[in-house]
C-alpha cells in the first residue's frame, strides 16, 4: 500500500493498494502514521533543512505490517505499508523504492498539463 500526501493539509495526492481489499484499513494505518512522520520531522529540526531528501525509515511495525516514511524537501510525505512477513525486503531496497517514487512524483509535478492539487492518476499495471 502506498500513499503520497501533501504537507499543506495532509490531504492525499495519490493512493495505491495492491491487493485492493482492506483499503480502508490501510488508509487508516497511513493516516495514523502521519503523526509519527510529523514527530520525526520535528525531532530532526534544523538538520531537515540541510538535507535534500529525508528517508525516515521504519515508522512503526504492527503485527501484520511495517510502515515506512519518506519526506521530500518540499514537505511532501510518502508512506509505504508492507507485509511484515516479507523478510527479504531490506532497508536499502525500501529507500530505493522511495527514491523512484519521488522521481515519478517530480515527473508528474513537472508536467505542464498537471494542475497542482489534483489527484494523481497512474496507468493500470499489466499483470
Amino acid at each position: 500500500y502506498l500513499q503520497c500526501v501533501s504537507d499543506l493539509a495532509n490531504y492525499p495526492l495519490y493512493i495505491r493498494s495492491i491487493p485492493t481489499e482492506n483499503q480502508l484499513k490501510f488508509h487508516y494505518t497511513v493516516h495514523t502514521s502521519l503523526d509519527v512522520v510529523d514527530e520525526k520531522i520535528a525531532a530532526m529540526g534544523k538538520a531537515l533543512v540541510d538535507q535534500r531528501e529525508l528517508y525516515l525509515g521504519l515508522l512503526y511495525p504492527t503485527e501484520d505490517y511495517k510502515v515506512y516514511g519518506y519526506v521530500t524537501n518540499s514537505k511532501v510525505k510518502f508512506v509505504m505499508v508492507v507485509d511484515s512477513s516479507n523478510t527479504a525486503l531490506r532497508d536499502n531496497e525500501i529507500r530505493s523504492m522511495f527514491r523512484k517514487l519521488h522521481n515519478s512524483y517530480t515527473d508528474v509535478m513537472c508536467n505542464p498539463f498537471y494542475n497542482p492539487g489534483d489527484t494523481i492518476q497512474s496507468r493500470p499495471l499489466c499483470v
